[in-house]
Parts: structure tokens; C-alpha cells; sequence
């Protein structure tokens, strides 16, 4: 069973703009990070971090961008070896300085912006009669709009 309503046709502009905005909502909550006590929060059997939170969204999109471009050109998305958020690294407990709030807010928002791209120049058949196996194109665009738990799972710190 899908996690998307069968009756969800979304432009491809709103699609896009579903994208950006949980980008934008993810690093909302990441310039309160820098207030981060060093204390990992434990959502569900999982632990959170202000960096951790940042990988996974970053993954989260590279993964999907990856797929969709592989499927798009004919070919088998290459299988993932990320670790996801079952792993916590030593990197992901560090504290979140300014700097690292400027970092994440140009790696994310240039992957919302080729997402965005992207989607919007797709057709609906393309989006809803997307090639190979898996989710359709709109979507993948729908489920990236559920990467804001990472984030939410850290919340807001100041």
C-alpha cells in the first residue's frame, strides 16, 4: 500500500515547491542548532543529533535524485550503503557551530533547487508513468516532503 493518497495530482510547481519548502523548514529548525547542549535527542529507537539530522535529509535527496536520474536514462538505481539513522557517527555528536549552519544551508538548499528543476520539467506522464521499478517520480517528490522528521526529531533549540 502506497503512503500517498491515489488522488494526490499535485502540479509539478507544487510538487517542487513541496520540496523547497522542507528544505527551508529543516533549516529553520538548523539555525537554532547552534544552541545544541552536546545532548542527543531519542526519538522512536533512534538517536538525533543536529549534524545527524542534516546527513540524513542530504542523503535522503541525494539517494532519491539518484534513483530518479538512473531510472530516467534506463539504467538500475545503484543500491545505497548509507548507514541511515540507525547509525550515529562520532562526526554527528561534534557541536553545530555557524559554520556548519552556512554549510547545510548551501548543500540543502542547492539539492532543493535541482530537485525543484528537475520536477518541474517533467510532464504528468512522466511523473506519474515513471520508468523502472519503485515509486513514481511524483511520488518520490511526495515522500522527500516526510525528510523533515530528522530535523523535527532534533526540533528547535533556542
Amino acid at each position: 500500500m502506497s503512503e500517498f493518497p491515489l488522488e494526490s495530482k499535485e502540479s509539478p510547481e507544487y510538487l517542487a515547491e513541496g520540496v523547497v519548502a522542507m528544505v527551508d523548514h529543516v533549516l529553520g529548525l538548523a539555525a537554532t542548532w547552534t544552541e545544541w547542549d552536546g545532548e542527543p535527542t531519542h526519538v522512536d529507537d533512534r538517536v538525533y543529533t543536529p549534524h545527524k539530522a542534516i546527513r540524513r535529509v542530504a542523503d535522503h535527496l541525494v539517494d532519491h535524485l539518484a534513483e530518479l536520474e538512473a531510472r530516467l536514462v534506463g539504467e538500475q538505481p545503484q543500491p545505497d550503503h548509507w548507514h541511515a539513522s540507525a547509525s550515529t557517527t562520532e562526526a554527528d555528536l561534534v557541536p553545530f557551530t555557524q559554520e556548519d549552519l552556512e554549510e547545510a544551508r548551501s548543500r540543502l538548499t542547492r539539492l532543493a533547487r535541482i530537485w525543484a528543476n528537475r520536477i518541474q520539467a517533467m510532464t504528468e506522464e512522466q511523473l506519474d508513468d515513471s520508468p523502472g521499478e519503485g515509486w513514481s517520480f511524483r511520488e518520490l517528490a511526495l515522500h522527500l516532503r516526510g525528510s523533515t522528521y530528522y530535523a523535527d526529531s532534533v526540533g528547535k533549540l533556542a
